[in-house]
């Protein structure tokens, strides 16, 4: 078992981070069983697609009302407190929601509330917890922690979670819910034991001044910083068009693909099992490819996804293709949050997040609201065909500002170590 934690988490990396990555994965593996849980949930709660879809977008819409204020007060408090005090509360709103199904109290009302709740409270702990990293392991280390932190997204949030969420469901209604809550739990309680290094304590709040004046200097310090400017313009644009044919992807593989009901599992797990492959393999690759190139091939990957998968009509090519571009998700995930914690400033770390947010759910709330016209107006297959144009001619743009990216850390990342699984 040490083998495998020293493999997992080098010793170098600090008893902080390792609280860190327990918590974060012990966390990821109940908000996993809610993946498939809280759709199984709404739905047998109202037939409505309307109320269905709007589950989602409650889910979403938070973090374009909050995100910067999330940013704000993560620069202002203690991060390790604010991280795991939300969870906490978090894990108690999922104990109310799952008392009141077993008391048969639930309602679709009560249902979306807690939603959008728990989408309010996930802006708060995600903001804080993402400036944990760069807090508590060194810059020439950032590479390899977030690859750990991303397998855990990859291994227990997106393949082992949903599965056991789907079986906790069938059993009964609340066991997903109430397991949830004690992982969440559980997850808060190891980040406590957290204690951060004296050059992140060193980060003072912010003086006594209006919070607004605070997300300002977040906004322009992104704004004037190259390579963090680059990055939230490109997944601004580049979430638009993934939104608009992910957001039609269980139709696609339905009436396209003719995979039937299971057909929109299937593809997801391909995602999930492409992104296991890519953290296996991001260590290798980032001893030989830089950091502005993984930007750059990723770019060209998502692009070419979009076109093939408006050409095929093939259920094996798709899934094929949900793998590579699974790979490409978490190679670039990866990278740019690595690239964004190397270049912020400890003080600026929850703000400059924060208006990373904001480009995240704002290009996928726009890509989803452009994808139903489209596919309306064009067919199933219209968002990819959109989504390809879209990103050919934006990655044709932005291709000289890429160089960016690297912003002098190609040198440290092609010396980081391994950060492949520890199997």
């Amino acid at each position: 078992m040490s083998w495998f934690v020293e493999r997992l988490a080098p010793r170098r990396l600090g008893a902080g981070f390792r609280w860190l990555l327990a918590g974060t994965w012990v966390s990821f593996l109940g908000d996993g069983f809610a993946l498939a849980a809280g759709p199984l949930l709404v739905a047998s709660e109202t037939r409505s697609p309307t109320l269905v879809a709007l589950a989602t977008l409650l889910q979403r819409l938070p973090w374009l009302l909050f995100a910067v204020i999330a940013g704000a007060l993560a620069d202002r408090w203690n991060r390790v407190a604010m991280a795991a005090v939300v969870d906490l509360l978090r894990a108690g709103v999922l104990a109310l929601l799952a008392a009141s199904i077993l008391t048969g109290t639930a309602t679709i009302a009560l249902v979306l509330t807690v939603m959008f709740v728990l989408g309010t409270a996930e802006v708060f702990s995600t903001t804080a917890g993402s400036t944990l990293v760069p807090s508590l392991v060194q810059r020439n280390d950032l590479t390899l922690a977030n690859g750990r932190v991303y397998m855990g997204f990859a291994v227990v949030y997106q393949l082992a979670g949903p599965p056991i969420g789907s079986g906790l469901f069938a059993a009964q209604k609340s066991s997903p819910f109430v397991a949830q809550a004690a992982l969440v739990a559980v997850g808060a309680l190891m980040i406590t034991r957290i204690k951060l290094p004296a050059r992140a304590e060193s980060v003072q709040p912010s003086p006594a001044r209006f919070v607004w004046h605070e997300i300002a200097e977040g906004f322009r310090w992104a704004a004037h910083q190259a390579a963090v400017r680059t990055l939230v313009l490109t997944i601004f644009i580049f979430n638009i068009t993934f939104g608009a044919a992910w957001s039609v992807l269980v139709l696609y593989a339905r009436e396209r693909l003719g995979m039937g009901a299971v057909g929109f599992g299937l593809l997801t797990t391909a995602t999930a099992i492409g992104g296991i492959a890519g953290t296996a393999s991001y260590g290798w690759i980032t001893k030989r490819v830089t950091l502005g190139n993984l930007m750059r091939i990723g770019l060209i990957v998502e692009t070419f996804t979009h076109l093939s998968l408006a050409l095929t009509t093939t259920p094996a090519v798709a899934l094929a293709i949900m793998v590579v571009f699974g790979a490409h998700a978490f190679i670039w995930g990866t990278t740019s949050v690595t690239v964004r914690q190397r270049a912020v400033p400890q003080s600026l770390q929850g703000r400059v997040a924060s208006v990373n947010h904001l480009g995240v759910y704002g290009g996928l709330v726009l890509g989803a609201a452009l994808s139903g016209p489209i596919a309306d107006h064009f067919g199933i297959t219209g968002p990819f065909w959109f989504g390809f144009i879209g990103s050919a001619v934006f990655v044709v743009l932005i291709w000289r500002q890429l160089r960016h990216i690297a912003h002098q850390d190609d040198e440290v990342a092609t010396a980081s170590p391994d950060v492949g699984s520890p199997a």
